[in-house]
Order: C-alpha cells, then sequence, then structure tokens
C-alpha cells in the first residue's frame, strides 16, 4: 500500500521524501521493522521511538513518522504529525481496510465487570445467532476460536489487525473491554462504537493515572466515540458521567428512577434471579453466577442488547448460559468436601469486597480469603485491601499474588498496615497459603481466592511459572483427602 494512502485523514507535513513509497508493512517497534516497512515513533511512558529510528532504517525502514523535530538527515521519507499514537491508530485503520466499521463494536470500561459483561454480551448476540468476536483480558475470541492475549485492549496496530481477521471471519459484532490505559494511550481513537457500557468506578491504575479525576476523564473518553452509552448511574460516577454525556443515552441501576432497573432479587450461592424493568415491561432473568454485582452487570448488557434489537426471550436464554473463567467460579466439589471454594479475579478493594460480601450470603460456616495484590502497581490500595480482606473474612490468608520486581514481603507488609484485626496469617508462598485456608476449613465454610483468577501463572521478579489454582486446588485437595 502506498504510503499516502496510509497516511490518509492525517495533518502531517512531509520533511523530506516521497509521499507514494509503497510500504510493505507498518511497525511502531522497531525490532520488527523489514525492509520496506513504515516506521510510527511512538513516545511512550518507559521508551521513546524517536530514540531507534536509526535502528528502524537499519533494519529496512522506508518511511518514519514522528511528532519530534528530527536533526539527522535520514536516508527514507520522513513524515512530521501533531500525535504519533493518534496517527498510527489511524494509519492502522487504512492499512487494513477499515475493518471496524464492517461490523458493530460494542466497548465496556469501568472498573470492575468488563470481562463478564463482555461474556454476557456474547452469549446473548450469539443466542440470536450473530457470529461474535471479543477482546478482553482472558482472552480473544473470534466467533469460537481463542486467542491469547498479553493486556485488555490491544495497541491500535494489533487492534485493527485482529478486526480485520474478525471481519474476514464473518464477524456480526465485536465486544470489547476497553481499559483506561488504551483510552488514555489512544489505542482505540477514530472507532466508533454503536454502544458503551459505564460499569463503575473506584480506586484502581492509580501509578498510572496518578489521580483520580485523570483515571475518571480516561474512562470518559469512551462514551465520546459512542453512538449510544449506557450508564449504572447508581456508581456516583456513572452518574457524573451520564450528567455530562449529552448524545443517545441509557441508565442502569436498583434506583426506580432508572431506565433498566431489577426488582425482587433473589440470591444463592450458585446464582442469582431478579425481574428486569423497561418500559413498563418486566420478565424473570436467571444467572447462573451469583453476586448483587452481577445483578448490575447484566442489566447493562439487556440494556445494550434491548436498544440493539434484541427480544428479551434470547435475553433471557443468552443470560442463562453465561459462565465466566475466574470470575465467581466454584470449584467443584469432587470430594464432598463440604465446604465451597470460590476463584475470582478480584484484585481491587471494590473487587475484593463485592467477592467477599457474596460469599458471605451463602456462608453459614467461616469465611475463609487468601489474597495478596501486585507488585510494580497502586501501591495505595495495599492497606485498603488489607482492611477489606480481613473486615469481611473470618481467617484472612495475606500471600503473593503477581510480585513482578518487588519483594513479595514488602508488598505483603504494606498490605497488613491496613489491617486492624487479629485474624490473619502472612504466608508468602501462595500454594501455601491455599494449602492453609483448606486445612482449616470445615463443613458449612467458604473460601475465596482472590487475586488471579483466569490467570494459569505467577509474574516473579526473574521469570513468569505455570500457576493454574484449579489444578493447585485439585491437587491439594487430592494429597490432603
Amino acid at each position: 500500500m502506498k504510503l499516502s494512502n496510509i497516511m490518509k485523514n492525517i495533518k502531517f507535513n512531509l520533511i523530506q521524501g516521497d509521499i507514494d513509497v509503497e510500504i510493505e508493512e507498518i511497525q511502531y517497534d522497531s525490532r520488527k521493522i523489514k525492509k520496506g516497512d513504515a516506521f510510527f515513533c511512538i513516545e511512550g511512558y518507559n521508551v521513546d521511538g524517536h530514540k531507534y529510528i536509526q535502528n528502524a532504517i537499519n533494519n529496512g525502514a522506508v518511511a518514519v513518522i514522528c511528532q519530534k523535530n528530527i536533526e539527522a538527515d535520514l536516508s527514507c521519507t520522513v513524515i512530521k504529525t501533531e500525535d504519533s499514537r493518534k496517527s498510527l491508530a489511524i494509519a492502522a485503520a487504512n492499512y487494513y481496510d477499515n475493518p471496524s466499521s464492517s461490523m458493530k463494536i460494542i466497548g465496556i470500561t469501568g472498573t470492575n465487570g468488563k470481562t463478564t459483561s463482555a461474556f454476557m454480551i456474547k452469549s446473548i448476540l450469539e443466542e440470536h445467532g450473530y457470529k461474535v468476536g471479543l477482546i478482553g483480558t482472558i482472552a480473544n475470541y473470534i466467533g469460537n476460536k481463542k486467542i491469547h492475549t498479553e493486556r485488555t485492549t490491544p495497541e491500535s496496530l494489533e487492534l485493527h489487525e485482529l478486526f480485520k481477521q474478525m471481519v474476514d471471519s464473518g464477524v456480526n459484532y465485536c465486544v470489547m473491554e476497553v481499559s483506561s490505559h488504551s483510552l488514555s494511550l489512544d489505542r482505540v481513537y477514530g472507532i466508533e462504537f454503536c454502544e458503551s457500557i459505564f460499569t463503575n468506578l473506584t480506586q484502581d491504575h492509580l501509578d498510572f493515572h496518578k489521580t483520580f479525576e485523570n483515571y475518571f476523564n480516561a474512562k470518559l473518553k469512551l462514551f465520546k466515540l459512542s453512538k449510544n452509552s449506557v450508564i449504572n448511574t447508581d456508581d456516583i460516577y456513572g452518574e457524573k458521567a451520564y450528567s455530562l454525556i449529552k448524545h443517545s443515552k441509557l441508565s442502569y441501576g436498583l434506583d426506580p428512577n432508572a431506565d433498566i432497573g431489577a426488582s425482587d432479587i433473589k440470591m444463592h450461592s450458585r446464582g442469582s434471579k431478579f425481574n428486569l424493568n423497561y418500559k413498563d415491561n418486566s420478565f424473570e432473568i436467571q444467572l447462573k453466577i451469583p453476586g448483587k454485582y452481577n445483578v448490575y452487570n447484566a442489566l447493562g448488557c439487556i440494556a445494550v442488547c434491548l436498544h440493539q434489537g434484541i427480544e428479551p426471550e434470547i435475553i433471557k436464554l443468552g443470560l442463562e448460559q453465561v459462565q465466566v473463567p475466574g470470575r465467581c467460579e466454584l470449584v467443584p466439589d469432587t470430594h464432598n468436601l463440604g465446604f465451597e471454594i470460590i476463584l475470582d479475579y478480584a484484585h481491587s478493594p471494590d473487587g475484593l469486597e463485592n467477592i467477599l460480601k457474596t460469599a458471605r450470603e451463602f456462608t453459614k460456616g467461616k469465611l475463609i480469603c487468601v489474597f495478596g495484590c501486585g507488585g510494580d502497581r497502586d501501591k495505595a490500595k495495599r492497606c485498603i485491601m488489607g482492611k477489606i480482606g480481613s473486615d469481611l473474612s473470618d481467617i484472612a490468608l495475606i500471600t503473593s499474588d503477581n510480585p513482578r520486581t518487588e519483594d513479595p514481603l514488602d508488598i505483603i507488609n504494606d498490605i497488613v498496615k491496613g489491617i486492624e484485626k487479629h485474624n490473619f496469617e502472612i504466608i508468602e508462598n501462595r500454594r501455601g497459603a491455599i494449602e492453609r485456608a483448606i486445612e482449616v476449613a470445615s463443613p458449612g465454610d467458604v473460601i475465596v481466592i482472590a487475586g488471579k483468577g483466569h490467570e494459569d501463572y505467577q509474574v516473579l521478579k526473574h521469570k513468569t511459572i505455570h500457576f493454574d489454582e484449579r489444578e493447585v486446588v485439585s491437587e491439594i485437595i487430592k494429597e490432603r483427602f
């Protein structure tokens, strides 16, 4: 493709060279450059692509797109834009023939609930007969085909490549988890969403955003790209977002004034049921995943699907089939232990509070919680999670999560600073902490293992090891019972 076509709808200055040069591929990583490629210099938080221009040229780049002034006389076409990140997003869409315009895109943002909501919508749309793509934390999907993912929302170049694969496979809808990082870094810049959901906003990612206001404003970006917005107005920041959004919008929540609401909610350990209220109509919904917060997730998804013209009966059938890996996932009791074990991805204060309050509703005996916090991430939330984990549990086992480059005991000490009760133990080894939880459990108890959920690995200082908590739990039970 000619560079002139790749740069279509982008404001730029041609510093030197030929805009009609033929381009093989576009890249933002100089190490991936091959002969005939174009190199986009992205200014990151840790790495600045402008420093690797000569490397890219040495590897065969015939064009460089930058946003800084370049002093050197380069042996290639040089283009300067105001914002190379936004330029990459538009160029990637152009390169892959604007695939996002050939299907409907649904975006979901918020601190918690994105993954579950994405799976709910996917299930409903598939029940209707659509082929659905999903982009999210657990994996990416093209229909039933599962594709490994490194981050919740891919960089714009990989994102449009994935969109292209979806369109070529006949996908009608793509459901996306849209992270605050991706919104801040313009990974979804230029994409039009037919629907977007705001689930909630609680403390997380302040290591990246620095302030809560920045975090909120990043989330708000999604709704400027959306035709219709679906907002949880029971959430204080959702209410604020709803007031700021001026185009087509729907509110959801348990407040009677919401456009879509729930009543007569009944919870149990294996799910819940409630009446869905919308425009003077009501119908019963059943979920196979427990928790009041999952009722909220379902409401947002129902609002989107109703707005997309999906019949209530199809919505009911779709939601009844939803089960999400690592989201309030109950481990099968194959040994008749008499106590429940739940795996959950909860790694934020609000997420931990939600899963523990949900588990408490069906705990007849002790509520035992195994949790830690990730290294190289928001340190301010550690003591908050310590207090929540201790206050809402009968026994709290503080352990290692993904310590990354930090010392696990330093992270644990940060967690313990928030604990006021004397109901906790420190067991740094995560397998050891899970084994201890099973050791002290009795019939009627519930064990919540929080923080990793669907993950089957643990990120340590110098390596990443295989660590699947389903396997770990199964092995421990076989050894002990």
